[in-house]
């Protein structure tokens, strides 16, 4: 931007859709979130995706008109820092506590060790397959695509989808073990 905008000039042109203004606010604000995020995470991978939250969630606010006084932007980004540092470190005890109190369980349920996939042996049998099977199979499993778009893009029943679905997978798995 040729002309320095206040933070509440730049508020109000991020709240009209100014995608400049927003790349301006970007290069004022994210080494300031990040020195914060670095000081009180104490991890600079920590600090980039602070630097990230805090800039979506400070633009998305911006772009709704949600700051009722624009002047004050830094302070709001401070206290969205202040919020997600602290929502962080809530989900990080959550998840020790959770550890601590499961951990050992989740060690004895585990598998000892995971069998070995054979991918030619897969191949072959998707392969086998008849074509609407096989094309279902891909495309849920390998393209990851919806039930919905399967069935929309073969023009059948998300019913008869899985139905078709779960015929292929039971010829897979005769296949795999050696039994089709």
């Amino acid at each position: 931007m040729s002309i320095e905008l206040n933070d509440a000039e730049l508020v109000l042109q991020i709240g009209s859709g100014d995608r400049n203004a927003e790349a301006e606010l970007f290069r004022r604000m994210a080494p300031r979130v990040r020195l914060y995020g670095l000081r009180h995470l104490r991890d600079e991978a920590a600090a980039d995706d602070l630097t990230q939250m805090v800039l979506m969630t400070t633009i998305e606010a911006l772009r709704e008109r949600r700051l009722r006084e624009p002047e004050k932007l830094t302070h709001f980004m401070l206290g969205t820092c202040r919020m997600t540092v602290l929502d962080l470190r809530r989900g990080a005890l959550r998840k020790k506590r959770i550890l601590d109190r499961f951990g050992a369980d989740l060690v004895k349920s585990a598998p000892m060790s995971t069998p070995h996939l054979d991918h030619d042996r897969l191949s072959r049998c998707v392969q086998s397959l008849r074509e609407r099977e096989r094309t279902v199979i891909v495309m849920s499993f390998f393209d990851e695509q919806t039930g919905a778009d399967v069935a929309g893009f073969l023009g059948i029943s998300e019913t008869n989808l899985r139905v078709i679905r779960h015929r292929a997978i039971h010829e897979l798995r005769k296949c795999m073990e050696g039994t089709a």
